[in-house]
């Protein structure tokens, strides 16, 4: 059994499909785009667990399945990684009709789709997240990057995928530590577009935690129905999407200073919404109240809530680059009242207040 979210883009609308089982089953990889190869990305940690086993629920449908294997990390978003995919495609002749299917977290979501938009100007790929991070957030909506140096994902396109594929059975195979990266990315949909749900994962927060699929389920499919809803109405963060970045603009700072990987994407994603919170109720939108009661949510979660301290001027060098600043003037999505988020930029000297009370 699964249960079905879709994302209406007209022409590029596509289905989440969320459930347990779905790896092995036919149904998720029938009416497909047809092709005479389709591509495996994956990476060394996650095939060994779950490539082969996609590799035989495509063979109905593919007469070549190649499986590609980049190096796990948030530190191999790069240049380099994106190349090896290329090679691959190249050197096995693989035509614009190769149908990509991206196995794995975000990085190896990001990474396929990127290189799906690219390869022959447009290959079509299919999302297959077996993070709690990538099922809730990265793997819908159609972002696709690399990092650089300077930035995280300042090097990508907006391509969506033909369909995402959300097995809830390949979380019981994640590291604690990267449960609770995702289970950031379900937190911040509380504060942004829902109270009702960031009550419930205050009731919650256990099972999930204890990996309960009845909890996962409802987590996940909430989580992507939120997120399907801002797609379908700014695909490319014109505006409205802008508000799914909340905690982020501090996050991606964290991730950049410490050089990617020291920190996982949904850690920084967490503490960044401590700061966030912190940066709202100083701009006086929200009460005290909120920031201790998301801190103590994201603890809960395993998440760290005190940022490292890089200095206020490498924060605020990082967050000018970010990609919603205009014109070197950072902008933060805040908090005006619970399921009301907004982006506003701040003035130098109140983030750095935050900044001083937030990291350590």
């Amino acid at each position: 059994m699964s249960e079905t979210v879709s994302i209406d883009l007209g022409e590029r609308s596509y289905d989440i499909l969320i459930g347990q089982g779905l790896l092995d089953a036919q149904a998720p990889w029938r009416d497909l785009p047809r092709a005479a190869c389709a591509v495996i990305v994956t990476n060394d940690t996650v095939a060994p667990l779950y490539a082969q086993r996609l590799q035989q629920a495509l063979a109905p449908h593919y007469a070549r399945r190649l499986v590609i294997e980049l190096p796990d990390g948030e530190a191999h978003k790069d240049w380099n990684s994106l190349n090896l995919i290329f090679d691959r495609l190249l050197a096995e002749g693989c035509d614009r009709k190769t149908v990509l299917f991206a196995l794995g977290g975000g990085v190896v979501g990001d990474m396929t789709g990127f290189a799906a938009a690219c390869y022959m100007r447009g290959v079509p790929f299919v999302q297959v997240p077996t993070t709690l991070l990538a099922q809730v957030d990265s793997s819908v909506g159609g972002k696709t990057a690399i990092n650089h140096p300077r930035g995280k994902n300042m090097i990508g396109a907006f391509y969506q995928p033909q369909r995402v594929v959300c097995d809830l059975d390949t979380l019981d195979s994640l590291p604690p530590r990267e449960l609770s990266a995702g289970l950031a990315e379900v937190i911040k949909y509380g504060p942004i577009a829902d109270p009702a749900f960031l009550d419930w994962i205050e009731q919650n927060i256990g099972a999930l935690m204890a990996r309960d699929k009845a909890a996962l389920a409802h987590a996940v499919k909430r989580s992507c129905e939120i997120k399907a809803a801002v797609v379908g109405q700014d695909e490319r963060e014109s505006g409205l999407r802008a508000i799914l970045n909340f905690g982020h603009t501090f996050g991606h700072a964290i991730e950049a200073g410490l050089g990617y990987g020291e920190w996982l994407h949904g850690e920084a994603v967490g503490c960044g919404m401590v700061m966030a919170a912190d940066l709202s109720v100083r701009l006086g939108l929200m009460p005290a109240e909120f920031l201790e009661r998301l801190r103590q949510l994201i603890a809960r979660a395993g998440l760290p809530t005190v940022g490292p301290r890089l200095g206020a001027e490498r924060y605020l060098e990082l967050m000018r680059v970010d990609k919603k600043a205009e014109g070197g003037e950072m902008r933060f999505v805040v908090i005006e009242s619970l399921g009301n988020a907004t982006m506003r930029p701040a003035p130098d000297a109140v983030v750095r207040d935050v900044l001083d009370a937030c990291t350590r």
